[in-house]
């Protein structure tokens, strides 16, 4: 971890432990050695396992039931701790979500085959969707009273200042229409380029006096690598490097004769190509011109390249195609022979909703990211379609343009899970 990344985790971690966390069940009471001091208090809980709000000898038993159905409110009323006719009460529940959404359900009776009393339960009218995080209002009214409750069920929720978000170096953008590529892998290795390899050889035949360099050695352009004796006019020339580089090969020896085969083969090691093998059936999705993500075997280094040139046909006896592919910004680290991965981004289309493939967590069962509203960082659980690695389709989950948490939301997550905010209801 290099040492400007730890100095913004640390000074994020420290911001989020000075300001707390955005999660709240229930109104705060005062903690009972120090006065004014607050902490989170647990709900009461009902026989049935839900939040029990009471009013009086009325109450109401509220769960969110999602044993094999899609999450729905359950409810239960009792006066003076007895059920009451359900058909008397008329139950409803409502959301106010972070981002201004409010959902609205009313209840209906349902009998409980699971009961020996044969006592039944109300039943919300719709799906709580994730998050179940929001603000509840329950209003309740039976025997001509109105009985109402507020109260916070947060989860997957904290607040970061600004300037703390800014030191930790949190980015956000906003969710919306992309293209997401189709993904053919490759598999090849670091070649030079093909004008940036020369074979050196004598001009006239003659005996060779000196040859000065050797395999792996370096040399610059118009440098003496061999003088040779002409056989007509007995007098020694120079043969010069035409271009500089390193010799990659050595044909000959001093004392040999020197003809019309090379003496050297000087290669600039500093262009270099990416050589890769596409199978027949794959031919047509590559072309000219489309982008290349590279990474050597191991997965470094990284860099992203195009397709430059394809072979006209397959070699003798190996019916794959040849391509080659340009390095961006190739630098030390792609050295001739280095065996490389490579994903063509070969054609695909555009989706309506999609986030960069960084910015996904996991959270509980599900892959999320985090949205952004104001100072608040709150959980998104997404229903994922196809990716090229760089963005992933969103198919449900996330509404379009929310901003949503792009660098660094893996700090999201941690402080949410040091809070120890809860799948609670």
């Amino acid at each position: 971890m290099n040492t400007q990344f730890a100095n913004r985790a640390l000074a994020l971690l420290l911001a989020l432990w000075l300001t707390g966390c955005g999660k709240a069940d229930v109104p705060a009471a005062p903690h009972a050695d120090t006065p004014g001091h607050a902490e989170a208090a647990e709900p009461a809980k009902g026989p049935h396992g839900g939040r029990l709000l009471t009013d009086g000898d009325f109450a109401v038993e509220l769960a969110i039931f999602e044993d094999g159905v899609p999450p729905e409110y359950h409810a239960w009323a009792s006066v003076g701790g007895a059920p009451v006719p359900l058909a008397e009460v008329q139950l409803t529940v409502t959301l106010a979500r972070l981002d201004g959404e409010r959902n609205v359900f009313r209840f209906q009776p349902q009998n409980d085959p699971g009961s020996v009393s044969g006592a039944g339960f109300l039943r919300g009218d719709g799906t709580v969707t994730e998050p179940h995080s929001f603000d509840v209002t329950v209003e309740a009214e039976y025997a001509g009273t109105t009985h109402r409750w507020d109260y916070q069920s947060h989860e997957g929720r904290v607040q970061i200042a600004p300037d703390s978000a800014q030191t930790a170096g949190i980015e956000t953008e906003a969710a919306g229409p992309r293209l997401i590529h189709d993904v053919l892998p490759l598999y090849g290795r670091v070649v030079v380029a093909p004008e940036a390899v020369r074979e050196v050889g004598a001009r006239f035949p003659g005996v060779i006096r000196e040859l000065r360099k050797s395999v792996g050695e370096r040399v610059r352009a118009g440098e003496v690598l061999a003088r040779v004796e002409s056989n007509d006019s007995l007098r020694v020339y120079d043969v010069t490097a035409p271009i500089g580089g390193v010799v990659t090969a050595r044909m000959a020896n001093p004392g040999q004769q020197a003809g019309a085969a090379p003496l050297l083969t000087v290669s600039d090691t500093t262009q270099v190509w990416v050589e890769l093998a596409v199978f027949p059936r794959d031919v047509p999705r590559v072309r000219p011109g489309q982008a290349v993500r590279l990474a050597g075997a191991d997965g470094s280094p990284t860099g992203s390249g195009r397709i430059a040139r394809i072979a006209p046909a397959g070699g003798a006896g190996n019916p794959a195609l040849t391509v080659w592919a340009s390095i961006d910004d190739a630098g030390s680290a792609w050295t001739p022979g280095l065996y490389v991965t490579a994903e063509v981004l070969t054609g695909g289309g555009e989706v309506p909703l999609a986030v960069r493939a960084a910015a996904l967590q996991a959270f509980r069962d599900f892959t999320v990211v985090f949205a952004r509203v104001g100072d608040t960082y709150e959980v998104r659980m997404l229903e994922l379609g196809r990716s090229d690695g760089e963005y992933v389709e969103v198919l449900g989950g996330l509404k379009p343009g929310t901003e949503y948490v792009t660098a660094q939301s893996f700090l999201i997550k941690a402080d949410i899970e040091k809070s120890g905010a809860s799948h609670d209801h």
